[in-house]
């Protein structure tokens, strides 16, 4: 659906029981009613091989500042090529990573960003994507602050909505990254399925984000609400932020991609969108 609308989130903080969830609200009982407005999206229409909207979207082009896989010790050589991040023709974006020979890396993929088109503070960020699998793959769907260029990481603030490690298919996890407790040491919780997968149909991700927490959605289930008191430094979370999507191959959260792993992998992408609370 095209241009502004407003609607009417009603979120129960429960598990659900057809689910098994890890890191549920310890209080099952409060129903948060907020009002959203759409400020911000993209559905990815278009014909096949169409590069992502110049409007909405720029690029991560390469292996990182430090020449070090983006600080991950990630395999991938990111591009702009349509072989890497185009639309389907089917309103999905696809992100594409490859095993090929690439400016010296034997993989490539595609990491697209709202970075100086896009930010916002607060509100409620959501996304409906199919996952690839396989061992190594490494997809996410996550916000950095915007003030990255002048406040280094992770200080400048890092939520991700959604990571995914591609040898376990059934499960996401959700993190913040902030002064004290970033990388392996990030806040986080994760959410599974016990008999379905994310990479056998599109799931929505989403957080709803204001001052002084961060929840986190799997579909309709919000799974974990993370505060001020759940980190061990400074809450870096009031600022705006901007979107990033991307395949990332290897790296120290997954390891290498194995023979189990088949090339090419794709994520599917149905919509990104942002909306404001009007309360």
């Amino acid at each position: 659906m095209k241009g502004n609308y407003s609607i009417l989130a009603v979120t129960a903080l429960f598990c659900a029981a057809l689910l098994t969830v890890w890191g549920c609200q310890d209080d099952d009982s409060a129903i948060v009613k907020r009002n959203w407005q759409l400020v911000w999206e993209d559905n990815f229409d278009g014909p096949a091989g169409q590069s992502p909207d110049a409007a909405n979207w720029t690029f991560d082009i390469g292996v990182g500042p430090g020449n070090d896989g983006w600080g991950n010790a990630e395999l991938q050589y990111y591009t702009d090529r349509p072989e890497n991040v185009s639309l389907d023709g089917d309103g999905n974006l696809a992100i594409i990573s490859r095993r090929e020979s690439y400016s010296g890396r034997p993989f490539t993929s595609a990491r697209i960003k709202t970075q100086g088109i896009f930010e916002q503070a607060y509100g409620r960020f959501e996304a409906r994507i199919k996952m690839p699998w396989g061992p190594g793959i490494w997809p996410a769907f996550w916000l950095l602050g915007a003030n990255i260029e002048e406040v280094p990481w992770p200080q400048c603030g890092e939520i991700d909505i959604m990571e995914y490690r591609g040898q376990e298919p059934n499960l996401i996890h959700g993190s913040v990254h902030g002064p004290g407790y970033s990388g392996g040491a990030a806040v986080t919780k994760s959410f599974g399925f016990t008999n379905d997968r994310f990479d056998v149909d599109f799931h929505l991700f989403a957080i709803e984000w204001g001052p002084g927490y961060i929840d986190y959605f799997v579909d309709d289930t919000l799974y974990q609400r993370i505060t001020p008191d759940d980190v061990s430094g400074e809450w870096v979370y009031d600022h705006p932020f901007f979107i990033i999507l991307n395949v990332a191959v290897g790296g120290n959260y997954v390891g290498f991609p194995t023979d189990q792993t088949n090339f090419p992998q794709t994520m599917l992408v149905d919509w990104v969108r942002v909306f404001r609370e009007t309360n």
